[in-house]
């Protein structure tokens, strides 16, 4: 495949996986991941850290644009990706495997798919989970967007509208926050919450129910924070409110 031949669409749904997982920082043409995608596909680095970069100028979630030179099957494939990320991720993820690029997770694609439609509906689950966790991760740079913590076992990709509530935005980055363990079961319980500018709410509950001193170690003094915000798929204002009017114990 010559370097100028036009992307067709298997390889742009490839690129978008990639950059989804990608942090930005590593969207450059010594990663190695950028290298195999490149020989997966015949082309060369450059021309694959080039894509990225150019997702980055359709990315509605980012405050800044990159590079301008899309095409209209580009914005085409990315709206498929935006308008249904559960289909979307696991088509990415099946092609990574068959491409065998790498093995999402080191589980089988074709064990599962024999097993029954039960159990290919909870693969299917299992691996966008995991999608999902690794593009929240990413876009916080491995760190609680609270407290700053970044030790990947410790932290959790987690939805601001629960997996049960809302169906169509389960796989959607927009949805997500990275937090530790910890303040990942305060936000679903609603002891904690993020404003409309992204700083660090308590619920009145919370300071009642534990001792000054645990309540200010652990929760106090993040009161007000500002979160570090990912640098992409910032969290939609829209789930956010959700979570504050619903979930959230004033």
């Amino acid at each position: 495949m010559s370097r100028g031949k036009a992307w067709t669409r298997e390889e742009l749904i490839l690129a978008i996986n990639l950059y989804c997982r990608t942090p930005f920082g590593r969207i450059h043409v010594r990663n190695p991941e950028i290298i195999e995608l490149a020989k997966t596909l015949g082309r060369t680095p450059g021309s694959i850290s080039y894509k990225l970069a150019n997702f980055a100028s359709i990315d509605p979630s980012l405050p800044r644009k990159g590079a301008a030179n899309v095409s209209k099957l580009d914005i085409e494939v990315w709206n498929e990706f935006f308008n249904d990320w559960e289909k979307l991720i696991f088509k990415s993820e099946q092609m990574v495997f068959d491409y065998k690029i790498r093995e999402p997770d080191g589980v089988d694609f074709h064990w599962q798919q024999v097993q029954g439609i039960n159990k290919s509906i909870q693969y299917k689950a299992r691996v966008n989970q995991s999608f999902f966790r690794r593009m929240i991760l990413s876009s916080y740079n491995n760190s609680c967007c609270i407290t700053g913590l970044a030790v990947p076992e410790l932290l959790i990709a987690s939805h601001i509208i629960p997996w049960s509530m809302n169906e169509k935005n389960r796989m959607n980055p927009r949805n997500g926050l990275c937090l530790n363990a910890l303040h990942d079961m305060a936000f679903d319980k609603g002891f904690i919450s993020i404003s409309v500018d992204y700083r660090v709410m308590i619920s009145d509950n919370l300071k009642q129910s534990v001792s000054q001193s645990t309540s200010f170690d652990f929760f106090l003094k993040f009161e007000d924070k500002k979160i570090e915000m990912p640098s992409r798929f910032i969290p939609d204002n829209e789930f956010l409110d959700f979570h504050r009017k619903n979930i959230f114990l004033n």
